[in-house]
Formats: C-alpha cells, structure tokens, sequence
C-alpha cells in the first residue's frame, strides 16, 4: 500500500514543500511475506516494517559514498514516500533475490528494498500485489516495555495492514531524523527495538500536542489528506 507523507518541515533535508514537488520522485518499497496458510500477526508485521526502515537507514551501503546512498538522498529529498506489497512462495524468493534487506519479527518477514523511481520498479516487485494486505493480531499484543520506543497509530483513523506498516515506517524515520549520532548508534546497536500500538482517544490528543515526531498523510490513498497518522514517541525526544 502506498503511503506519502506531508513534508516534515525538521528533517534535516530540503523542506520546502514545492521545491519536493518538483524534485524527482522516488519510493522505497516494501514487501512483507504472507504465506496463505501462515500469514503474520498485524502488530508484528507494523513493527517489522519500522525497524526495517531503519534497518536501511542504518546500513552503511545507504550512507555516505555507499552503493545506495545516492538514491537515498534523492528519495529524501522528494516525498519520503513508502509502498509495501506482499509475496508468498516463489514470489517471495524472488524478492529476495534482489538487492535488499529482510528483517524477521517474532514471526513476520519484510524485506526493504534501495528507494527506485516512481516508474523505474524492478520487475519482479512491480509485479506484486498492493491490496490484500488485510492481517489480523489472533491475540492482544503483549505489554508496552516502557523503555522502549512506541509508535502510536491514530485510534480515529482505519488504515490496512500495508498502509499502517507505511506509516509506522515513517514514523520511525521521522524520530530517526530527530536523534542524536549517539542516541542513533544506540539504538541501531540493541537491535532497534520498538513497539507500534493504538492509542486510546485521550492519550492521542495528548500525544498530538507533544511536539513528538506526528505524521500527517498527504492523502494519495485510503485517508483523507493531512490526516494524523503516526506518533513516534522514542524515550529519547521525550527528554527534550
């Protein structure tokens, strides 16, 4: 599902709204596995896709002078847009034949991929399904570990699996813009460790006037535009 973001005007690239209109527009896809007879829990698959996206922030190929660090900052430098899709069996194999990154949860797999054009998809992801990413949590997620980051998701606002895992993606980079180089290295070092939860109504309305990373959807897909999405609440911004 895709998913694309208003600008968020404290990340450390180009802020001004036009200026990522008009720039080339990339996506960093996504694909979560889902087997037919197995498909993963929800708030693992939403969790998942979060650390994976920091996964690839993180990764020395996407900084500097790596291999995909080029197509990173361009797709930084346009809408920070996300697109997750599913795979099974031989479609999956595929997939992970491609230069990328599987990150495993408890027991969901997704694999992020290098940002590509637009219209410059590698044939074997473009291939995928967007729709159907409908999951299912059989049972209430464990306890919230109050040490560690949370992203909170908009209890007003229905979303399906693929464009919640979108959006508690950007979520994630959002308060990885917002971190220290230490507070960053830390985090990447315990294995990004983070939970994704709804919030309940007050707690939400609390958490919007934080000044905590928020996520507002630019409303390609599913929800209307500026619509709050995402609050990634990371012990380390809450000091602040």
């Amino acid at each position: 599902m895709t998913s694309d973001p208003a600008v968020p005007g404290d990340s450390p690239f180009r802020s001004e709204r036009s200026t990522r209109d008009e720039a080339p527009q990339f996506v960093l896809p996504l694909v979560v596995r889902i087997e037919r007879a197995d498909p993963p829990a929800r708030t693992d698959a939403l969790e998942t896709a979060a650390r994976a996206v920091l996964t690839l922030l993180a990764d020395e190929r996407a900084l500097g002078e790596g291999e995909w660090a080029a197509d990173v900052r361009d797709w930084q430098d346009a809408r920070i847009r996300k697109v997750v899709r599913r795979a099974r069996g031989a479609e999956w194999r595929r997939a992970e034949a491609l230069p990328g990154i599987t990150v495993t949860g408890k027991a969901a797999q997704v694999r992020v991929f290098p940002p590509v054009p637009l219209d410059g998809w590698p044939k074997d992801l473009a291939k995928l399904q967007v729709s159907g990413t409908d999951l299912e949590d059989p049972e209430p997620p464990v306890d919230l570990d109050p040490t560690a980051p949370v992203i909170w998701q908009n209890p007003e606002v229905g979303m399906s699996a693929g464009k919640a895992m979108a959006q508690a993606g950007h979520g994630a980079q959002l308060a990885w813009w917002e971190l220290s180089d230490a507070e960053r290295t830390a985090w990447r070092e315990a294995g990004f460790p983070l939970a994704v939860r709804t919030a309940d109504p007050r707690r939400w309305r609390e958490l919007t006037e934080s000044g905590l990373p928020l996520v507002r959807d630019a409303g390609f897909t599913e929800i209307a535009p500026g619509s709050c999405t995402v609050v990634a609440d990371h012990p380390a911004l809450r000091a602040r």
